[in-house]
C-alpha cells in the first residue's frame, strides 16, 4: 500500500536527520578539542546520505521510482571526517603546540554547524508532517469504512 511506503520513507528521513543532528552536536561539543585518541585535533564529522534502495541510480530513475510508490527514503551510507585543515592559533604555551608555537584547532565552524542544524531541524519537521498527514489519511479512510 502506497500509504505505508510514505510512512517508511518518512521514518527513514527522521532517522537520518536525527543522526545528522547528533553529529552536529558532537561537532559543536568538540570545537576546542586539540587532542584526540587518533592523534591531532578533532575533525568535523558529516553523514553521507544515499537513497534507501540503491545509491548508484540516476535522478530520473529515483524520480520515477518515487512517483510509482516511493524510493524508501534516505539511509546513511557512511560518516566521514571532513579532511579540511583547521585554523592555526599561535599559542606557544599550549600543550599541543607545534615547534613553531602554532596549535592546529578543529575544523569546526559554529556558523556552518548552526546553519546545518537549522536545515536538519526543518527536514526533520517536514518528515514529521508527512508522517502525521499519512496517519490522518489512514484515520479518515477508516472513518469512511465505518459510515
Amino acid at each position: 500500500m502506497f500509504l505505508f511506503k510514505a510512512i517508511d520513507a518518512s521514518a527513514s528521513g527522521l532517522t537520518a536527520q536525527r543522526l545528522r543532528l547528533d553529529l552536529i552536536a558532537d561537532n559543536i561539543a568538540n570545537i576546542s578539542t586539540t587532542r584526540t585518541a587518533e592523534g591531532g585535533p578533532y575533525r568535523r564529522r558529516v553523514p553521507v546520505f544515499v537513497p534507501q534502495n540503491n545509491g548508484a541510480l540516476s535522478f530520473q530513475t529515483e524520480l520515477n521510482r518515487a512517483l510509482e510508490g516511493g524510493s524508501g527514503g534516505p539511509r546513511v551510507a557512511a560518516i566521514i571526517d571532513d579532511p579540511r585543515p583547521g585554523p592555526l592559533n599561535y599559542d606557544p604555551s599550549h600543550p599541543d603546540a607545534r615547534a613553531d608555537g602554532f596549535v592546529e584547532m578543529p575544523n569546526v565552524n559554529v556558523v556552518t554547524e548552526m546553519s546545518n542544524m537549522i536545515a536538519a531541524t526543518r527536514a526533520y519537521d517536514a518528515n514529521v508532517t508527512v508522517m502525521n498527514a499519512a496517519k490522518d489519511i489512514a484515520q479518515r479512510a477508516l472513518e469512511i469504512g465505518r459510515g
